[in-house]
């Protein structure tokens, strides 16, 4: 009789763990995170926002580092290999990014953030090669919703299962960039007309421009790699004092003696450092592509109204 408990107690017990098994494997699975390889932090940025506790993002370029002339190192091979997602930004940013997926021998989705968007162009030539496109395009912030439904949409076909979350995640962030371009714009408006125009490093503001109306001047093109040549200077220089305009600023990514140069020979003052290819650390002043965009209109607001 004892045997015949303990054969039903073993039996009841062996169905009981069967029953949990698929729950539990089920469960498990959803706690394995989606692994999100960025170009750069920025695009980290967005992967962070639309994918949230689903998702593990690491950027290959971090916090104040100028992807234009990054070097991926052999580490970074094996990043790409293990992503299940790689985000670029494309439009000629990442000049090396295509190399090294090719030598990780990666098989994770390979994500444009700038698809859908309408380049702007480059004149004259200058950065990078791609049909002189130029590749700043979240430097707009309604830009910056077609990258997140890019991404988004990449995520539901990467993990289904997070559909719903990748949906609400991506709903909540986008209702926070509509009220960031209101701001932008607001703060924009109140600068008056005759004092939009200011110098910076490099012509990284193309699409703030397009979308905002503050005019930037820059001695580079649209890469760093570029030298600005003596006649460029010599032309930029001019115009600051032809057009008596009232500031320049540096970048976090550039080298700052230029602009302090440009600032001595025009009497011009140095109006800020700006943001544009890259967001700062936690302790900076743009950890966050809104903290990026709220602190450059804020130190350019600054700098031009008074």
């Amino acid at each position: 009789m004892v045997n015949r408990r303990c054969v039903l107690a073993i039996a009841v017990g062996l169905a009981s763990v069967a029953l949990a098994a698929p729950a539990e494997a089920q469960e498990n699975q959803d706690k394995v995170k989606v692994k999100v390889l960025a170009s750069f932090s920025i695009l980290a940025d967005f992967a962070k926002n639309v994918g949230g506790d689903r998702v593990e993002v690491t950027a290959l370029v971090g916090p104040n580092s100028d992807a234009h002339v990054y070097a991926p190192a052999p580490a970074d091979a094996k990043k790409a290999a293990d992503a299940r997602i790689v985000v670029t930004n494309g439009l000629g940013f990442e000049g090396w990014m295509s190399r090294l997926v090719k030598a990780s021998g990666t098989r994770a989705a390979l994500v444009v953030a700038t698809k859908g968007i309408q380049p702007r162009k480059q004149a004259g030539g200058q950065g990078h090669s791609h049909d002189n496109a130029d590749p700043h395009a979240w430097q707009s912030v309604a830009n910056a919703k077609v990258y997140v439904g890019n991404i988004r949409d990449a995520l539901i076909a990467a993990d289904p299962a997070g559909k719903s979350a990748y949906q609400a995640n991506a709903a909540a962030y986008l209702a926070k960039l509509d009220a960031l371009d209101q701001e932008v714009s607001a703060a924009v408006a109140a600068i008056p007309a005759d004092r939009r125009r200011i110098i910076t490093s490099h012509d990284a503001f193309g699409y703030f421009t397009q979308a905002y109306g503050i005019d930037f001047i820059a001695p580079q093109g649209v890469s760093t790699e570029s030298e600005p040549s003596a006649r460029d200077l010599a032309r930029i220089i001019t115009q600051i004092k032809r057009q008596k305009i009232p500031a320049v600023f540096l970048e976090n990514i550039s080298d700052p003696r230029l602009i302090r140069r440009i600032a001595d020979e025009t009497g011009a003052r140095v109006g800020g450092t700006l943001h544009s290819d890259a967001l700062t650390d936690e302790k900076g002043a743009a950890p966050t592509y809104i903290d990026m965009m709220r602190h450059n209109i804020k130190t350019l607001s600054a700098a031009l109204s008074s």
